[in-house]
């Protein structure tokens, strides 16, 4: 059997800084940076190690910062 990869991808300029992500990601993967998108928030990152792709983030956050992809 195959292997299905799957990514999270992040639309950062959608981030307004809620945290629903962060503070609901069970496996910690989902963190600020230091950088600001063009309306003044900071936007996140997924650590791909850690992300097991359960689909949290995409369900938790109310701007579609997350898109599931395979």
């Amino acid at each position: 059997k195959g292997v299905l990869l799957v990514k999270v991808k992040v639309r950062s300029i959608r981030c307004k800084q809620c945290e629903l992500c962060v503070v609901n990601c069970p496996k910690e993967a989902i963190s600020f940076t230091e950088e600001f998108n063009e309306f003044g928030y900071r936007t996140v990152v997924v650590d791909e190690e850690k992300c097991i792709a359960c689909g949290i983030c995409y369900t938790m956050c109310p701007d579609g910062v997350y898109e599931i992809t395979d």
